[in-house]
């Protein structure tokens, strides 16, 4: 086993009779067979072989061996989307009937899955304050089979502990689903702690160049067996290019990470005490809630930093109106920097209550610190700050 960055570049398909030393893109809808009795055997599963890319492509086979590898999960399965992957870890492993025990704070779209889509066909869910984990036992009900977690969360940057939320699912025997998108498995690999699968959308920082979408669902075998019957017949496939492109972004994830983390860190230890902001929030700046937490599972803090600007909304419109350089779009994980209002774009669909219960307030903005100079980021946010007022 090598280390987290030669994995990550030296893992790759079989090579075919071209001896390629880069893996070709497998651009087929389907593969052939030597015989009817070889057909046969690969639709019953006697015998591995790639059939239909619906089901599997040496493409995405590659992807998943990369992506494994780094979490150090057993299995994994690529989808379209990230919102793909949070849909088939939850629609594949519960039923009818069943709930679900999740951290307040979530992605805005994972959170309409929760309130608006999966309790049309029975399954319910119930949130819970990670500033009070002591109550979560209270929250626990016949029917829970599920405790779905995401950190740090988007966009707030809250923490929980995955050491404590291992116990937690253990203890009541219920399959914990994390999404790490926001770490990815540079940074964080929830399997150490107990996760059963970890998600990600990988159309973030794992492609970490604005190209494509992915999402990606991956750990123990025997769920990743009922994830793949299900994502097989339901088809929220990767495409073939999607996931070469994905493959080859894993190559550099470590190098690129490391560089955001350096620049993001940067930036929010030079704001964090501006005149213009009531806070600056980043997991490795000590004055984030969680900061020990976040150093404990953690290997740096990641490429997201929030700032919460005096004067709510007309100053944050203001402040992104007045931006230059860094873009203006609701991705992250982008090489280059980011900026977006949550409370009117992502999580928009969320109540003001809502909203407030997870600190999304009006003067809040995310940005994705990218890759450019330190300089010429900090210039940029600091001349918007000044026009803004």
């Amino acid at each position: 086993m090598h280390h987290f960055e030669t994995e990550a570049i030296r893992l790759s398909s079989t090579k075919s009779n071209q001896r390629e030393h880069s893996s070709p893109i497998y651009l087929t809808s389907s593969f052939t067979f030597e015989s009817a009795e070889e057909a046969r055997q690969m639709f019953a599963d006697e015998i591995e072989g790639n059939i239909y890319s619906r089901y599997s492509n040496p493409n995405t086979e590659e992807l998943i061996q990369k992506i494994c590898a780094a979490e150090g999960s057993e299995d994994g399965i690529a989808t379209a989307s990230g919102m793909a992957a949070m849909f088939g870890s939850i629609a594949s492993l519960l039923q009818q009937g069943d709930h679900i025990l999740a951290s307040r704070s979530l992605f805005g779209s994972t959170h309409q899955l929760l309130t608006k889509i999966f309790p049309k066909w029975g399954i319910t869910s119930t949130y819970g304050d990670i500033s009070d984990i002591s109550n979560w036992e209270k929250l626990i009900q016949h029917n829970t089979k599920m405790l779905f977690i995401e950190t740090p969360s988007n966009p707030g940057l809250e923490i929980i502990d995955l050491e404590w939320a291992g116990k937690f699912a253990a203890e009541h025997n219920l399959i914990l689903v994390v999404d790490n998108c926001f770490a990815t498995p540079y940074l964080q690999q929830p399997v150490k702690w107990g996760a059963h699968i970890v998600t990600h959308s990988a159309t973030k920082y794992i492609d970490g160049q604005g190209r494509v979408l992915g999402g990606l669902i991956l750990g123990k075998q025997h769920l990743i067996d009922q994830v793949s019957y299900f994502t097989r017949h339901t088809g929220p496939s990767m495409s073939p290019f999607n996931a070469w492109i994905l493959s080859k972004s894993m190559e550099t994830l470590a190098i690129r990470m490391d560089r955001h983390c350096a620049n993001a860190l940067t930036v929010a230890e030079y704001f964090k005490e501006h005149k213009d902001l009531d806070f600056v929030k980043y997991p490795f700046l000590p004055t984030h809630p969680q900061f020990e937490l976040a150093k404990k599972q953690m290997k740096a803090g990641g490429g997201i930093i929030t700032l919460t600007l005096k004067g709510g909304l007309p100053r944050a419109q203001r402040f992104i109106d007045n931006l230059k350089m860094i873009s203006i779009t609701p991705n992250l994980g982008d090489s280059r920097s980011i900026v977006t209002h949550p409370a009117s774009t992502t999580h928009s669909k969320l109540s003001l209550e809502e909203r407030n219960k997870v600190g999304i307030t009006d003067g809040l903005v995310r940005i994705s610190v990218g890759l450019e100079n330190q300089e010429d980021i900090i210039k940029d946010i600091e001349m918007a700050l000044e026009k803004s007022r």
